[in-house]
């Protein structure tokens, strides 16, 4: 059974900073890319990060320099710091499995996690 359990998210100052992890099980988890969303009310889910199998980086404009995506293949975990955080980072966080191929990430369906929530807020 696929499974992802994320988990790190809380309420925070602008400012500061979170780590989320997410802890996948189900897969063979170092042949897949693995992906970070973020979703608010009324709008789509968006990718935040990904990272491939090779360890390849790719971040959305938003989030770059300021988040960090690794992965254990060991602990079968991926993770996402987040560092200067503002109240617009403020969403439900996913992590996702995907493939990558010609530049682009693609999110497999029903790898999903049930999220983890991040507040920033004063």
């Amino acid at each position: 059974q696929v499974q992802f359990v994320e988990f790190g998210g809380g309420t925070v100052q602008p400012g500061g900073s979170l780590r989320l992890s997410c802890v996948a099980s189900g897969i063979v988890f170092s042949h897949n890319a693995m992906g970070w969303y973020r979703e608010v009310p009324g709008k789509e889910r968006d990718l935040v990060a990904y990272i491939t199998s090779d360890g390849l980086q790719n971040y959305s404009d938003s989030v770059k320099g300021r988040f960090t995506i690794s992965r254990d293949n060991a602990k079968n975990t991926v993770y996402l710091q987040m560092n200067t955080l503002t109240p617009e980072d403020t969403a439900v966080y996913y992590c996702n499995a995907g493939d990558y191929g010609d530049g682009d990430y693609y999110p497999k369906a029903g790898y999903w996690g049930q999220g983890t929530q991040v507040t920033v807020s004063s």
